[in-house]
């Protein structure tokens, strides 16, 4: 169990996809993706969604992801944050984002 002072730590945060992009040089099927977050600006990240997400419908697509850990390399690339999603049957990642449109930068609560 964690403590609700843990959960606190985790900066959790709403962005919209502005840029997706395959990634051939991940070791499992991956996208390359800039996001948007507002005041905190834009991140990259590295995201295997290629099973239920085309680069093309991603592109204006709000997203949930922890934008406080620390970088991390990945291939020739750096990710910046880590976008939230429900694991489906091993392969396939369903992404996490609001319902109705919010401001970039709005943090989950």
């Amino acid at each position: 169990m964690i403590t609700f002072e843990d959960f606190e730590k985790i900066d959790i945060r709403v962005g919209t996809i502005i840029n997706a992009e395959i990634f051939p040089k991940a070791k499992n099927p991956s996208y390359k993706l800039t996001i948007d977050f507002g005041p905190l600006g834009i991140k990259k990240s590295s995201a295997q969604i290629t099973v239920l997400y085309a680069t093309a419908e991603l592109v204006g697509k709000q997203i949930i992801a922890v934008v406080n850990f620390p970088p991390k390399q990945i291939a020739n690339f750096v990710s910046e944050c880590l976008i939230l999603g429900v694991l489906g049957d091993g392969k396939s990642v369903t992404l996490l984002a609001p319902d109705k449109k919010v401001e970039n930068g709005q943090q989950i609560a």
